[in-house]
């Protein structure tokens, strides 16, 4: 019988990713805002900016779509998704924390141009959503200490994934 071929250590193209072009990448937020860059906003600053590059997908007030509404919350907070599937998983009902509405937007939004949103342009969208919400007051500012201890209703339906992790002893 042949010998197995021996793997190569490495296939002879491409080259290491520098620092700067892995810093690029790594825009990744945490729950507890670890990553959140300088910069604030406010719902002012959020709505011109959610009119002119948001308002298209997701309706004028969040609510209408034909995309996902992000703008509303159930009564007393309710979080029906397992019995109801059709319940609508807006920001106010169904996301478990602020700093990932940051990090959606920033990554994600908007589609014809992901990453194109300057952090303050993103802390002012955030800050109109968290607000439209009824998250937060209408003038509170957004920022990379505040962000983090905005409290989402469905907060507590989120809980680690421990199957499969070693017990404690």
């Amino acid at each position: 019988t042949p010998a197995p071929a021996k793997t190569p250590a490495t296939f002879g193209i491409g080259r290491p990713a520098t620092p700067a072009e892995i810093a690029a990448l790594d825009i990744d937020i945490g729950p507890e805002g670890a990553g959140l860059p300088p910069g604030r906003g406010t719902a002012a600053d959020g709505a011109p900016i959610y009119a002119a590059r948001c308002a298209g997908c997701h309706g004028k007030t969040g609510r209408e779509g034909p995309n996902d509404v992000l703008v509303g919350r159930l009564p007393g907070d309710a979080f029906p998704f397992a019995r109801d599937p059709r319940a609508p998983k807006t920001i106010g009902s169904y996301w478990p924390y602020a700093t990932t509405v940051f990090d959606y937007i920033r990554r994600a939004m908007p589609p014809d141009a992901p990453g194109s949103l300057k952090d303050e342009e993103v802390y002012g969208l955030v800050a109109y959503l968290l607000a439209m919400n009824e998250l937060i007051p209408q003038d509170a500012v957004v920022d990379a200490a505040s962000l983090p201890k905005v409290q989402m209703p469905a907060r507590a339906h989120f809980v680690p994934d421990t199957r499969g992790q070693p017990k404690a002893t």
